[in-house]
């Protein structure tokens, strides 16, 4: 979680510098204060649920609750605060989305080698009917013959 907030300081500063040269000082500040407001949001969004996840057994339902409501509520002050002193509201949101591509980034960069020895099915494979890729589960054997005797074409 360090490296995704590393690389959202990163990307953070460079559009900030980018937009200070290109559109304003106003659009600039808004950015950061953006930025600055989405990177306490994800560590207060890590906390809580490392917290959550922590838990033996049963998870702490009410703090758990609570912990999320709580971090929108003080984001959603953070955000009226900022856009009542005058932050520029593009500026804002840009600043606060920038936490997507920076985990998208890190997620790609430490992502587990591609192995080519791994056994894999051939393409034209039966057992390939027996997956349902949109439920990520294994087909009935019994609902997939059901289903090919339903193909109108």
């Amino acid at each position: 979680m360090d490296s995704i907030l590393r690389k959202n300081l990163m990307l953070s500063a460079g559009a900030v510098a980018t937009s200070y040269a290109f559109v304003s000082p106003r659009f600039a500040v808004s950015l950061a204060v953006g930025a600055a407001l989405e990177a306490m949001n994800f560590r207060g969004l890590r906390a809580t649920a490392s917290m959550i996840l922590a838990s033996p057994v049963e998870p702490p339902r009410r703090f758990g609750a609570s912990g999320f409501g709580a971090r929108f509520a003080l984001l959603a002050l953070g955000i009226g605060v900022a856009l009542y002193v005058g932050a520029h509201p593009v500026g804002l949101v840009i600043g606060l989305s920038l936490i997507i591509p920076a985990a998208v980034i890190e997620a790609w960069r430490t992502r587990p080698p591609i192995d080519e020895a791994a056994p894999g099915l051939e393409p034209d494979d039966e057992g390939w009917d027996l997956w349902n890729p949109w439920l990520a589960i294994e087909r009935d054997p019994e609902d997939a013959e059901d289903d090919e005797g339903d193909d109108p074409a």
